[in-house]
């Protein structure tokens, strides 16, 4: 199957990477990334820098330089400098996926 139709929502791939960042939930550490695709419910990043060492359980992606636009997250895989996260949800806001 497609990785676009995986989790059945759709995904955006996007031909040049958008530019963001990482961040640890409590502002510790942030590392640059770009954005490679995007769903509703998850994202394909590529970090510049290490990841070793830093706590990916939760953190946020920061998508504005200002930080006003952001998305809670968790690591679901690591392949290289490129990982995998989903978008965590508050309880009761977790969007519609289409059949």
């Amino acid at each position: 199957m497609p990785r676009d139709k995986l989790d059945g929502a759709p995904r955006v791939n996007f031909e040049s990477p958008i530019p963001a960042h990482v961040m640890a939930i409590d502002g510790t550490w942030k590392r640059e990334c770009a954005i490679k695709q995007v769903s509703d419910t998850d994202a394909t990043l590529w970090i510049d820098g290490s990841i070793e060492g830093l706590s990916l359980t939760e953190f946020f992606l920061l998508l504005s330089s200002t930080g006003l636009a952001y998305r809670r997250c968790q690591l679901d895989q690591v392949n290289g400098t490129e990982i995998t996260v989903s978008f965590l949800w508050q309880r009761g806001k977790q969007p519609e996926v289409p059949d």
